[in-house]
């Protein structure tokens, strides 16, 4: 790609993932291409499909995510560092709104390919957590990362502060016997028949 086609490229990706995060997966493409400081048929040559925009922005932030993902396997207590990224995923797809939903309409590969990069950058993430023994060893990337969208899909329209929360509360189940959780108050015992 000559400069100039990568730069207008660029450019119109960043507008694009902006425009969607504030107005959903359907956003105008006129005002992309207006953002983007391009013409119209500059984007159409791009992105001759709405399809094709929204995979390039999502490939984008999936890039961006299997980055955060490598950067987090220093972190010093493995499962902080899982569910830091967990929610960094489900927070992504929860204000991206209406990406999620285009995206599972969307060509079946391109979906697969995406899944598989999140889950393969993941993965060492897990299993750092399960060798620490602070999460079970039946849990997969796989099941963790449909969790993620499930909550994303879920409380997309009640927020991201709604997402953050059901993934805390879901996360708690991964957690393996040995590693203290959060104390909560126990349950009244039955009263006697």
């Amino acid at each position: 790609m000559r400069a100039d086609a990568q730069r207008n490229y660029d450019l119109i990706v960043r507008a694009a993932a902006e425009a969607i995060a504030r107005d959903g997966a359907y956003a105008s493409l006129e005002e992309i291409a207006r953002a983007a400081g391009v013409g119209s048929a500059t984007l159409h040559r791009r992105f001759p499909t709405r399809w094709s925009l929204l995979e390039a922005v999502f490939r984008d932030c999936v890039r961006n995510l299997a980055a955060r993902a490598g950067d987090l396997r220093a972190e010093p207590d493995a499962l902080d560092a899982l569910t830091t990224w967990l929610h960094e995923v489900t927070a992504y797809a929860t204000t991206t709104r209406g990406l999620a939903d285009a995206l599972l309409n969307g060509p079946a590969e391109e979906n697969d390919a995406c899944a598989a990069t999140l889950v393969t950058a993941g993965e060492p993430l897990l299993r750092r957590a399960i060798d620490e023994g602070s999460v079970r060893p039946d849990i997969t990337m796989a099941d963790l990362m449909i969790l993620a969208n499930g909550i994303s899909l879920a409380a997309q329209p009640m927020g991201a502060a709604k997402a953050e929360q059901l993934l805390t509360l879901a996360l708690r189940g991964i957690g393996s016997a040995g590693r203290p959780r959060p104390h909560t108050a126990e349950a009244p015992p039955s009263p006697a028949a």
